[in-house]
C-alpha cells in the first residue's frame, strides 16, 4: 500500500497549509515529513492509516 519515501496526502493539511508529506520511517510508528516546512511528525501506524487520504507518488528505486 504505502512504502518508505512515498509522497502521501493526509486528510487535513498541515498548519503551513501544505498537504504533501514524505514517509521517512516505517515500523510500529510512521514518521512523516512536511515537504513545505520540513516539520516531522511521528504517528502510530493505526492512526496514520486512518488519517491517510491517498498516495500521491510512489518511491522509485
Amino acid at each position: 500500500m504505502y512504502d518508505l519515501n512515498d509522497i502521501v496526502e493526509m486528510k487535513k493539511p498541515h498548519a503551513c497549509q501544505a498537504n504533501e508529506w514524505k514517509v521517512i520511517r516505517m515500523g510500529m510508528d510512521i514518521k512523516i515529513k512536511c515537504l513545505n516546512c520540513g516539520h516531522i511528525v511521528m504517528l502510530p501506524r493505526r492512526e496514520f492509516e486512518r488519517k491517510l487520504k491517498k498516495i500521491l507518488k510512489k518511491a522509485t528505486d
